[in-house]
């Protein structure tokens, strides 16, 4: 047997890629995290599949559920939201596997930061303003930011920022951020990117406060912080210049 780890992308049913889907459809057993995947992906498991949502449970009952399909030859999708590379909690279930020596496969999903840019219909990288991404976080109970990898620290970089699971945290990111990209910064926060329920808020760092006062969000939600969310004037990439030789283009 083997557990399948998928990224079962943002939200939205169809986000999920069809590799993941296929695995879905096929697995004798799937568990998925309940609080954060919609239960229309799970609708696509074999109608005699074991559905187990983890939410409710601890690492040693989701290594348990691992433990059981293993001794009975089943095939485990283990889903997961978003993308499998970052705050997926993936890493210490594959560290269970391993002592058990039960093998696994990653199978990419959509990141919500992605889905979420595609709600603004904004690139994040614009030529001239932004060439970096920086996805991070701030501590929380959870799991503690490593030192250095602060706000401040990024934002010095003056890169695009998108901060997850920290909305709750909206006047610390004002604070640590105008001094750095200036209080006409545009910002933008996307709470439930691509579930029905999506909402997109948009302002600079010295109103985004006042605008949530009055309709808060409360979690779910990435918060896009830098120029080149507001970014109209610039110049055009090279990549499809008319006078831009590459390898690919064959003209003299």
């Amino acid at each position: 047997m083997t557990v399948h780890f998928i990224g079962a992308g943002p939200g939205a049913a169809d986000l999920i890629t069809v590799r993941g889907l296929r695995l879905v459809e096929t697995c004798p057993v799937c568990l998925y995290a309940g609080s954060i995947i919609p239960s229309t992906i799970v609708s696509s498991c074999p109608s005699n599949a074991r559905v187990v949502d983890t939410a409710p449970l601890s690492l040693d009952e989701i290594e348990a559920e691992f433990l059981s399909a293993h001794n009975k030859g089943l095939d485990v999708a283990r889903l997961h939201s978003g993308d499998l590379s970052v705050w997926s909690a993936v890493a210490e279930q594959i560290r269970r596997l391993e002592r058990h020596d039960i093998p696994y496969t990653m199978t990419p999903g959509v990141p919500a930061f992605a889905a979420a840019a595609a709600s603004l219909g904004r690139e994040l990288t614009i030529p001239g303003e932004a060439q970096s991404l920086v996805l991070t976080r701030l501590s929380g109970r959870a799991s503690k930011m490593p030192e250095g990898e602060t706000l401040a620290n990024f934002g010095k970089t003056g890169a695009t920022l998108a901060i997850h699971l920290a909305i709750h945290r909206i006047a610390d990111i004002v604070a640590e951020l105008t001094p750095l990209y200036g209080p006409d910064c545009p910002i933008a926060i996307v709470a439930w990117a691509s579930w029905s329920e999506e909402r997109v808020v948009r302002g600079t760092l010295e109103t985004i406060e006042e605008i949530l006062a009055t309709d808060p969000i409360e979690r779910t939600a990435i918060v896009f912080v830098g120029r080149a969310l507001g970014a109209a004037d610039f110049r055009e990439s090279a990549l499809y210049d008319p006078n831009y030789q590459r390898r690919f283009r064959g003209r003299e």
